[in-house]
């Protein structure tokens, strides 16, 4: 088997899907491979480049879903939208395991792996739970922005910029899959990350948000780009900031009557890492809101913070309540 070509590119989304899709081009697998036993196969080095390495990902385009619960997520949002352009490169399946119940009728190159290489792939130590691996392209519905200073770009970001999430500093992955999974829950129209957040596409995000990250419109951009956005929606920005007598601005409480006020309202939500919290651009940029809390708590964990937010806010006929 030839050697596969690493990229040299070290910068963080560094490749765009939209770019060239040729970048992707024909699996480093010959066409006759039907099983991989080794863990030093050089495909199998290939795909573990992709699970560790963000640069990597993004410079081939491609990322490794672990399990068959997001896989399955993936394929049926794909479904739903009628989307026939899949995807999914390959699947990697347990030797000897069934296909997983909703993946069986794919058509899609199947390569079976040994225990060893599955626990490899995988990262887990036991494959009883871990029977599937995919090879999937990163989405066309993900931008990386860092490239480009033109305003009319934001206009192709989002199909619906009704409700979009911004996320500044979210470097903690189960924290930044678990509030991109919730914006889909609550169907906001995507997700914004500035600087400083982790990468949607690693594996732990991707555990996460259960497949969210290649169902939801992303955009890896900064505050130029950001501004551009609000610029060419009209959209009304909020920042979750805990309640506090030490800001020189007022803090807004979340309450059903200011939901209400924001139906209408193009938005974004702006929500900082728990460690530093907000930026002092959003803070003098964002309107600020609290969630009101009757413990002695200064505040709550960012995804459990920014589910409420996503669910009180959320598109006005998706509202529960």
């Amino acid at each position: 088997m030839t050697k596969l070509s690493i990229s040299q590119t070290h910068t963080q989304f560094a490749r765009n899907p939209h770019d060239n899709d040729d970048v992707v081009g024909t699996l480093p697998l010959p066409s006759h491979v039907k099983s991989i036993t080794s863990p030093s196969n050089p495909f199998v080095k290939h795909c573990l480049k992709l699970r560790h390495s963000s640069s990597y990902r993004h410079s081939h385009g491609s990322a490794l879903v672990v399990g068959a619960t997001p896989i399955r997520e993936i394929y049926r949002f794909q479904e739903l939208m009628e989307d026939r352009s899949s995807t999914m490169e390959c699947l990697l399946l347990l030797d000897k395991a069934e296909i997983p119940k909703g993946l069986d009728d794919l058509s899609v190159r199947t390569v079976r792996v040994s225990s060893m290489v599955m626990r490899k792939l995988s990262g887990v130590q036991s494959t009883e739970s871990i029977e599937a691996v995919a090879l999937m392209r990163i989405p066309t519905a993900f931008h990386n922005a860092d490239g480009s200073q033109q305003e009319s770009d934001c206009q192709s970001w989002f199909p619906s910029p009704h409700r979009i999430l911004v996320l500044e500093g979210i470097q903690d992955p189960g924290n930044l899959g678990t509030l991109l999974r919730s914006a889909m829950a609550f169907r906001w129209g995507g997700a914004f990350l500035l600087p400083g957040c982790c990468d949607p596409f690693n594996e732990k995000a991707l555990r996460a948000s259960r497949g969210a990250s290649f169902q939801l419109p992303i955009v890896s951009g900064s505050w130029i780009h950001l501004e551009a956005l609000r610029n060419e929606f009209g959209m009304k920005m909020l920042a979750g900031h805990p309640e506090s007598n030490k800001e020189l601005k007022p803090v807004s409480r979340l309450a059903h009557g200011l939901a209400d006020s924001l139906a209408d309202v193009p938005l974004c939500l702006v929500l900082g890492s728990e460690g530093s919290g907000l930026s002092e651009k959003s803070r003098q940029v964002c309107e600020l809101v609290s969630i009101p809390m009757a413990g002695e708590f200064e505040s709550l964990n960012v995804s459990v913070a920014g589910g409420i937010f996503l669910f009180m806010l959320q598109p006005e006929g998706q509202r529960f309540v």
